[in-house]
């Protein structure tokens, strides 16, 4: 079974203003972001990864550069649409702190599968594509590259939620549970029985292990050993 590492996009000033950016054009990482994109570039470089998939949006293409370019060997490297950002329609470009009052806030909060942005996408609709996507691309690695290859994807912090809570079997309405950092790395092998969460939401620690650490698809009874094979930190794991 491949695996595939989700990242999400570096901090933009969007981020860091309070503002809903959405699929607004032109919005770029600021200086902490690019920083934040070349850590996680360095921590990726010690995996060699077969290929690199982002949204179209620039703040992805700026973090998957950051990913592809500290690779010794060049993988692959594409544009999915479906990995783009969710379409909040009105919502877009306004500020969070006043979005909080909207009556359709408390619903994206607690309910996100009954909501429908106003002249957007819906949260389920964004799931949908995404996990597609995801899981479309992790079959033609590992069909090409075999079941030990590991892959990048660059999206956005609600995407990326999403497509680990359809991983864990979390149903949309609680995936607000999850916390998807600027730059973080979650990691994710989907087997022929069911998907292997990895790690979520990392943003220090040695990766090297998901080199040679990621086997079988069954589940250890008991847990298992852990990871073996590096003396570097484990993964700060975040949930």
């Amino acid at each position: 079974m491949a695996t595939v590492l989700l990242v999400r996009h570096g901090r933009t000033t969007a981020n860091a203003t309070g503002l809903l950016a959405g699929r607004t054009t032109g919005v770029i990482l600021d200086d902490l972001g690019r920083d934040q994109a070349a850590r996680t570039g360095d921590r990726i470089a010690a995996v060699p990864v077969v290929g690199v998939v982002s949204s179209p949006l620039e703040r992805c293409a700026e973090t998957a550069r950051a990913i592809v370019d500290r690779q010794q060997v060049a993988p692959s490297s594409s544009v999915e649409p479906d990995l783009t950002e969710c379409d909040y329609g009105q919502w877009q470009g306004r500020r969070l702190s006043d979005l909080a009052t909207e009556h359709l806030w408390p619903i994206v909060q607690s309910q996100p599968s009954a909501v429908v942005f106003p002249g957007g996408e819906s949260m389920a609709g964004m799931q949908a594509r995404s996990v597609a996507a995801i899981r479309r691309h992790d079959a033609a690695v590992e069909a090409e590259h075999g079941p030990e290859a590991v892959w990048v994807a660059v999206s956005h912090g609600d995407v990326i939620k999403s497509i680990l809570a359809d991983a864990l079997g979390m149903h949309l309405d609680v995936f607000q549970r999850l916390e998807v950092g600027p730059a973080s790395v979650s990691a994710v092998s989907y087997g022929a029985s069911r998907p292997r969460v990895w790690a979520t939401n990392t943003d220090a620690g040695d990766l090297s292990w998901l080199s040679h650490d990621i086997r079988s698809g069954d589940a250890p009874v008991g847990g298992g050993a852990g990871k073996a094979g590096t003396d570097s930190p484990t993964p700060r794991i975040i949930t």
